[in-house]
């Protein structure tokens, strides 16, 4: 038996973190990992996906080049070297998260599967490790809905979809939330034949609805299909014309032929096999550890990331980290605040999010919510790079107090920080345009937006009523200099 001052199970981000945070601190650490150091985020989600964006940006690019008078012609995709560049990302961010560098710092670990077995005491398939207190960080997967015939059709997730060695022709792509619409447009611009198919009324349900119109136009202008308010009802081999779904959309049925379907119709927690109810941790129907404000799920035991239920983002999972670690080590009572956690979608154009939707503030203060949108086609920064599209949402309180934002345009993912670090502060929206921003960029487009919530704010009745007979008097005042 060994003894610890914490045990971590779960070799992704939060676990990461947390490993290395309480070997920084002194503490004696191990982490239990079954598969490979890095999770979802380096192997199958954020690393990989964003390769391939990038890739089918490149290509995106040398189509559009006629419009800035540069011809290259059609761009020759050669897929092999796609998912070369793909595996190169993960070979040159993988170090960071290996073995070897957690051995390095003083993390002792495990490469075994790990469980439960009375508190204070964790089984391997190789020993017994013994803890002070423990953290649960065994993240997501995706899940397959329950569509007849789906299971034998080979279906791609996020985790199957990076060994593919050929251009699917026809791709259908199951799910219109973030990882489907990402995927699905990279994919048409590498030169699939897309069909994105979403149960909800628009794409990115969860977004503002401008979002989904917005991109909706894009996604189409670029040749992919969108089927919204569909629903899939099975999937079927057919004679001559491969692998087909069923769709029912606007009251009729239809079918969609696929070579390929790639299946992001959401995520489930990885919680199964861990014995968790021999230590008294409750999970909820999904499978999600249930913990409270400070992440706590039983008396020595936290759980931290995707199988909190929390947002699935590496930079939530990070943040549980930093949170779990110091409470599980020392007893601390941090809580966790999600008020200020952005989100960002890399589609083009980009959507990124943080604190509260319209529809949320609105529930909140009604009429006295202040809301101000900046079209970025006005924006001289997307003029120049010929892509003044999109815009920049600012959500306010009754007091005009910067409560939420979203911006739908490109670079959105890098505009959204700096709204998010005023969010943070509860700075007012006025706040974003006395803020300075570099001209011309792009981040400049939320503070435009603040500019127009100042300028209707001066400009109401009320306030000229106000201001007329001041100015009328300072007029007055106005004499020759001799």
């Amino acid at each position: 038996m060994s003894r610890y001052d914490l045990v971590v199970i779960g070799g992704g981000t939060a676990g990461l973190v947390s490993s290395m945070i309480a070997a920084g601190a002194g503490a004696r650490v191990a982490l239990v990992e079954a598969d490979r150091t890095g999770g979802d985020c380096l192997w199958t989600g954020c690393v990989p996906s964003k390769s391939l964006i990038a890739a089918a940006d490149a290509a995106h690019r040398i189509r559009e080049a006629p419009r800035f008078g540069v011809d290259a012609g059609e761009p020759r995709i050669d897929f092999d070297q796609v998912m070369a560049h793909v595996r190169g990302a993960r070979e040159t961010i993988a170090p960071h998260d290996s073995p070897e560098r957690l051995r390095a710092a003083g993390v002792d670990v495990i490469e075994a599967r790990a469980r439960f077995r009375r508190r204070g005491e964790i089984e391997t398939d190789t020993t017994t490790l013994l803890h002070r207190a423990a953290i649960v960080a065994t993240g997501s997967a995706p899940q397959l809905p329950p569509i007849d015939g789906l299971a034998d059709a080979e279906p791609l997730t996020s985790e199957n979809l990076w060994d593919l060695r050929a251009l699917p022709a026809r791709l259908a792509v199951l799910g219109g939330g973030p990882i489907g619409c990402e995927l699905g447009q990279a994919f048409a611009r590498l030169g699939s034949e897309v069909t994105v198919i979403e149960t909800a009324e628009r794409l990115l349900p969860g977004e503002d609805p401008l979002v989904g119109k917005l991109l909706g136009a894009r996604l189409d202008a670029e040749g992919v299909q969108v089927l919204s308010g569909a629903r899939a009802t099975d999937v079927r081999r057919e004679d001559r014309a491969g692998n087909s779904i069923g769709v029912e959309v606007g009251g009729a049925t239809r079918r969609v032929a696929f070579d390929r379907i790639l299946v992001a119709a959401g995520r489930r927690p990885v919680s199964h096999g861990l014995c968790l109810d021999a230590v008294g941790v409750e999970t909820d129907e999904s499978g999600a550890v249930t913990v409270d404000e400070r992440l706590r799920a039983a008396p020595g035991i936290y759980a931290a990331g995707d199988v909190t239920g929390a947002p699935a983002f590496t930079h939530v999972a990070a943040y549980h980290a930093r949170i779990a670690s110091i409470n599980a080590l020392f007893g601390a009572r941090r809580k966790v605040d999600y008020s200020a956690v952005p989100r960002v979608t890399f589609t083009d154009p980009e959507v990124a999010t943080v604190g509260l939707s319209e529809t949320q503030a609105r529930e909140r203060w009604g009429n006295r919510t202040r809301v101000v949108v900046f079209d970025y086609s006005e924006l001289d920064r997307a003029i120049t790079a010929g892509r003044s599209y999109g815009f920049a949402k600012l959500i306010g309180d009754r007091r005009g107090r910067l409560v939420g934002a979203t911006i739908a345009a490109p670079a959105a993912g890098e505009s959204i920080a700096a709204v998010a670090a005023h969010l943070a502060t509860k700075a007012g929206i006025d706040s974003l345009s006395t803020a300075i921003h570099a001209y011309p960029t792009f981040s400049e487009g939320p503070a435009r937006a603040a500019d127009e919530y100042q300028r209707q704010r001066l400009a109401t009745p009320r306030t000229r009523m106000l201001t007329r007979p001041l100015l009328a008097l300072l007029r007055l005042a106005i004499r020759p200099r001799r």
